[in-house]
C-alpha cells in the first residue's frame, strides 16, 4: 500500500503524512528527508526527476513530496493519492511555475484520489482516527471512508 500526499510545499503534506505513519505504523518517507540522505540538492529539472524515482522505488508507506509533475504522480503509482490543494502558491517561484494540477482528477467517494482544499486541524484529524487499526487494511478502510468525508 502507497499513500501518495502531495502539492505544494507548506500545504500541509508532512503534518498529515506524519500523523497518518504513526497511526498506521507505516513507514513516512519525505522528499527532503531522502535528499538529506543522498546530500542532493538539485532541484533542476533532472535532480527532481532523480528524487522523483528514488521516491518510486519504495513499495508501501507514505510519500510525502511535492511531486510537481503529473508524469511524476504516475511514475510513483500510489494505490491512494492526496492533493494537498490548499494553498495557491509557495515560497518557491520555480516550484510554482512548473506544479501541474493533477489531470482528470476524479475525487469521489469511490475513488483512490481525495483532494483537500480546505485543511482541517490536527485535533479534528486525530479525533478522526479513533476506532482505525494499524496497518495496510486499516488505512485503507479510513482513506475509504471518514477521511474522504473529513477533507470535503
Amino acid at each position: 500500500m502507497k499513500v501518495l500526499i502531495f502539492g505544494l510545499s507548506g500545504s500541509g503534506k508532512s503534518m498529515l503524512a506524519r500523523e497518518l505513519a504513526y497511526h498506521f505504523q507505516l513507514p513516512h518517507y519525505n522528499a527532503d528527508t531522502i535528499r538529506e540522505f543522498y546530500n542532493d540538492w538539485d532541484f533542476s529539472e533532472v535532480g527532481r526527476i532523480r528524487s522523483t524515482e528514488r521516491m518510486s522505488q519504495f513499495e508501501f508507506g507514505i510519500l510525502d513530496f511535492i511531486c510537481p509533475l503529473e508524469d511524476s504522480r504516475t511514475l510513483i503509482n500510489p494505490d491512494f493519492s492526496i492533493w494537498m490543494d490548499t494553498i495557491d502558491k509557495c515560497e518557491y517561484e520555480d516550484t510554482n511555475r512548473m506544479f501541474e494540477k493533477p489531470n482528470l482528477w476524479r475525487a469521489t467517494e469511490t475513488s483512490n484520489n481525495i483532494r483537500i482544499t480546505k485543511w482541517i486541524g490536527q485535533n479534528q484529524l486525530l479525533n478522526s482516527l479513533d476506532g482505525f487499526n494499524p496497518g495496510i487494511k486499516g488505512i485503507q478502510n479510513y482513506l475509504k471512508g471518514p477521511f474522504q468525508k473529513l477533507a470535503k
